[in-house]
Parts: structure tokens; sequence; C-alpha cells
């Protein structure tokens, strides 16, 4: 059966706030400076060099779409899991990984 909107963004929704906890606790731990703005349909963090992680609903689509310096990715909803549709990385684990890489924080999920 097919995913309907409200669903959607009660998933989505509980994504962004897993994110967001997870980098505030980690720039308490870590004293490090990210900015994170969240607003609509966007997360976005930008990191003290001035890099950026921006992820946005794609309501449409029903998917979560992520881009960093590497690219941009995009996820959907499989059998209980975010996958990229590219090479089935899973949403959170992929997040984990391009903060590391980007700013160093180690986020506990």
């Amino acid at each position: 059966m097919a995913m309907t909107d409200t669903e959607y963004h009660q998933l989505v929704d509980n994504m962004f706030d897993i994110i967001e906890t997870a980098v505030e606790d980690a720039i308490d731990n870590a004293d490090a400076d990210v900015d994170i703005d969240a607003s609509g349909n966007v997360l976005q963090l930008e990191f003290a060099d001035g890099s950026k992680i921006v992820i946005n609903k794609q309501e449409p689509l029903h998917e979560i779409w992520l881009a960093t310096p590497t690219g941009g990715y995009h996820f959907g909803y499989v059998n209980g899991q975010w996958l990229d549709g590219r090479n089935n990385n899973e949403f959170l684990p992929f997040v984990q990984t391009a903060i590391a890489q980007q700013s160093g924080l180690q986020l506990s999920f």
C-alpha cells in the first residue's frame, strides 16, 4: 500500500528531529560550531568552514533529498528504511558519515 502524505511527513519530520538532536548533542560534547536551520521542508547544517549539508523533503516523490559537497542523493522509503536510489545506502548512517567528513563531529543516533 502506498504511503500517504501525512505518513510521509511524520516519517521525515522524525528523521529531521533525530538528526537535529544528534547534532546538538555532538556540538555540546565537542564544543563545535555548527549552525542548524530547520525551516519548512528543509534542514540545513552549516559548518565552521562554511560548507553545508542540506536535507529536504520532496513530497511529490515521497523522498528525502540530501546535498553534500560530494553530491546529491535521493532516499526513498523501502521496507521500513530510507535508502538511496543509486546504491541502497541507508539514510542515517550516510548522514552520519557525511557530517563526520565535513566537520569531524561524531554523531550518535
